[in-house]
């Protein structure tokens, strides 16, 4: 059975990695069959195969993701935001044969240029065991925002 502090060591290394913008290195977490979800805000627990979600990637679409935020060509974060991830409340929900279950709060705050945005939520993590090592399988940020304000767009890995 994972601990919570071993779970909590696994959050807080992804958020670094995302802060420093070490895209490849927080892709490189992911199972090949790994997704990346993001669900509307008025249907948080709803299936990405029914319902419209702000961000439903599978692996091939999240690498897709990374290479445009490296590249210079995307607007919205070139230069990049400055992030500054503060995860919280980590608990190891489920530890059986299907995965590693970790639901976690957050909150996310977002500079770029003269705009601050905050991103508040929950996390909830798929993890396997591979190897030595846990790769995330399904990554799922469920914002408590009742809208996107002021841009009305995410165009940063929450």
């Amino acid at each position: 059975m994972l601990t919570r502090s071993e779970a909590e060591d696994f959050l807080y290394e992804e958020a670094e990695l995302l802060d420093d913008w070490r895209l490849d290195d927080w892709l490189a977490l992911f199972t090949d069959d790994g997704r990346y979800l993001v669900p509307s805000t008025d249907k948080p627990q709803s299936d990405p195969n029914t319902t419209l979600f702000l961000i439903a990637d599978d692996i091939v679409r999240l690498r897709a993701r990374v290479a445009r935020l490296k590249s210079p060509h995307a607007h919205a974060e070139a230069p990049h935001s400055r992030t500054r991830r503060l995860v919280s409340n980590v608990r190891v929900a489920s530890d059986d044969d299907s995965g590693i279950r970790i639901v976690s709060n957050f909150a996310v705050f977002r500079y770029h240029g003269d705009i601050a945005d905050s991103y508040v939520g929950r996390y909830e993590h798929t993890l396997v065991r591979l190897g030595l090592g846990l790769k995330i399988r399904l990554r799922k940020a469920i914002l408590d925002c009742e809208a996107l304000r002021p841009a009305g767009k995410i165009s940063i890995i929450l």
